[in-house]
């Protein structure tokens, strides 16, 4: 059989395939008393101590609002500078800025809350390649987390909206729970932004006709998050809705 024009793996290739093979082999294994007893169990105060750092350190932020998006975004693209003008803006209207703690749009989050003066959350997490905490985050709002479960529970506890960025599949996990959470009545409704009509305009598309179409969600599913453009309009959908309840960031 022919090898002509197959890319050789590298090294770290080598060691990802081993790895992920060593992961499956080992979830058909059956454990005993020991191995239940010294890890699974165990794990168990890992996922407190997660929890009981999150809780203590976020419940003194206040009001604050998430940005997520795409940890791939270099400096110089649009959406890099949107995602600071946005945390900026934010700001302004009296909110601190939470993110994922990492590169790209998260750093921008963050950069453009500290350009503006206002608290700078990173809820940062342990990845095999990527990722440490970026400089623009407040030096007592950094938390690292080992699971990412639990992180995700911190963005839902302590934001008063989400500000969905251009992202992948981080993104759109994050985006799909908060949605799963309203919808299913397991949190109070909350302000879902997503900036970039045309980089979302398929997925909103695809939701439209294939999910609402199919049944599979109600058509007032789709009044869950709003469509927008400008840092403007992303911030004014986020005001507006705490408008109607006479509340403001500052309470």
């Amino acid at each position: 059989m022919s090898t002509k024009g197959k890319k050789k793996k590298s090294s770290e290739e080598i060691e990802q395939v081993l790895e992920d093979e060593h992961r499956i082999r080992k979830a058909f294994k059956d454990k005993d008393w020991a191995e239940i007893k010294s890890s699974d169990s165990w794990m168990i105060f890992k996922v407190m101590s997660e929890f009981v750092e999150g809780f203590e350190k976020l419940a003194k932020i206040g009001p604050c609002v998430t940005i997520f998006g795409s940890a791939r975004v270099k400096p110089t693209h649009p959406y890099y500078r949107m995602a600071e003008d946005i945390a900026a803006e934010l700001v302004n209207h009296g909110y601190g800025v939470v993110t994922g703690g990492g590169p790209g749009i998260m750093e921008a989050g963050n950069k453009g809350a500290k350009r503006a003066g206002g608290k700078s959350v990173g809820l940062n997490i342990f990845l095999p390649f990527e990722q440490k905490g970026n400089p623009y985050i407040d030096s007592d709002k950094l938390i690292t987390f080992d699971y990412f479960f639990v992180r995700k529970v911190m963005f839902v506890k302590y934001s008063q909206g989400f500000i969905i960025m251009p992202g992948g599949f981080g993104t759109l996990d994050e985006l799909t729970e908060a949605l799963t959470l309203i919808q299913t009545k397991k949190i109070g409704r909350f302000p879902i932004v997503l900036v970039g009509r045309k980089f979302w305009a398929g997925w909103v598309e695809w939701v439209k006709k294939i999910l609402v179409s199919e049944k599979m969600i109600s058509e007032e599913d789709l009044e869950l998050f709003n469509l927008v453009d400008t840092p403007q309009e992303a911030v004014k959908v986020i005001d507006e809705f705490y408008a109607r309840y006479l509340l403001s960031p500052n309470f």
